[in-house]
């Protein structure tokens, strides 16, 4: 197809997509405020943000809200064309926040969502009781054997999850000696039901996970440690032999949304709460069959003192 042609083709379906839009907005029992674009990342703990969100801002502030499902580097160049207002969880971009908050300057830092986001190499439990030395990184290749599968071959499997995640595991396993092969599940999904079999059938897991995350409480996983994280150790992914920051979630939006996006705004930048409150919302979702909208209604019903403090 010729650049002419995807171009008139694209401007063809940004108008639609615009008069959907509008009329959404215009009219209808909700949405009269006009509407917000919500990036949703691949994680159950974010859809907990947005059903909470999007509920209150659609049930309390009358707006319409859209909610777009967008790897993390995709929901950033949202920004950049108008087509996302907000993502509620951001892991730490740096590069990111350098195009598009430093020098394309059309996002901006909304404020913390009150979660602690903590990345690790995980083991179950058991094994920890069984082999107590195993946290230690340094003595991985003594029991590289336990966690050899068909698809690892002579090495041990490393079990990462979604590779558009932030992680680094493939540089950490080559720079740090360790005689590991690394396997994506390719999603959170398939790496929650990897933990639980694992942990269920007493079988040698060593995998990329986090927190905050509902399986936490279910499964009891113990973080191995890795050399300690230092200020730039991870400027150079190719060089990398850190472990992971501990960070502190914030929240990006579009700075023509912070400009005109009025009450919604204002109700995002104060969106905070904790990694237990989001926990419960996950749950509902995951475990309790429930709808991200009625989770999300369930959580506000019996939270009122903590979301009143949002709304502005």
């Amino acid at each position: 197809m010729s650049s002419n042609k995807r171009f008139g083709r694209l401007v063809v379906g940004f108008v639609a997509v615009s008069l959907v839009a509008a009329a959404c907005s215009s009219g209808g029992s909700g949405g009269s405020k006009g509407t917000v674009n919500i990036a949703v990342n691949p994680w159950v703990g974010y859809e907990a943000d947005a059903a909470v969100v999007a509920y209150l801002l659609e049930k309390e502030l009358g707006y319409t809200v859209v909610k777009k499902d967008l790897a993390e580097d995709v929901s950033w160049q949202g920004f950049e064309s108008g087509e996302v207002d907000v993502i509620l969880e951001n892991w730490g971009h740096p590069d990111l926040e350098k195009t598009y908050i430093t020098e394309k300057k059309v996002a901006m830092d909304a404020g913390q969502t009150g979660n602690v986001g903590i990345i690790g190499w995980f083991v179950p439990k058991w094994m920890v009781d069984e082999n107590p030395d195993i946290t230690d990184y340094k003595n991985l290749n003594k029991y590289a054997d336990l966690f050899k599968t068909s698809e690892s071959g002579n090495l041990g499997e490393f079990l990462g999850t979604d590779p558009s995640y932030v992680q680094y595991d493939e540089a950490l396993i080559t720079n740090l000696g360790l005689n590991f092969k690394v396997r994506f599940t390719g999603s959170e999904a398939a790496t929650v039901e990897a933990i639980k079999q694992a942990d269920a059938q007493k079988k040698p897991l060593l995998a990329y996970w986090w927190d905050p995350h509902w399986l936490n409480a279910v499964v009891p996983l113990v973080r191995v440690n890795l050399p300690a994280y230092t200020a730039g150790c991870d400027a150079d992914l190719e060089k990398v032999a850190c472990d992971y920051p501990e960070y502190k979630l914030n929240k990006i939006i579009r700075v023509g949304f912070n400009e005109k996006g009025g009450d919604a705004a204002t109700f995002i930048k104060n969106f905070n709460w904790t990694n237990k409150d989001q926990n419960v919302v996950a749950d509902y979702i995951t475990n309790g069959n429930m709808t991200p909208e009625a989770a999300a209604e369930k959580w506000v019903k019996a939270n009122e003192a903590i979301w009143k403090a949002w709304m502005p």
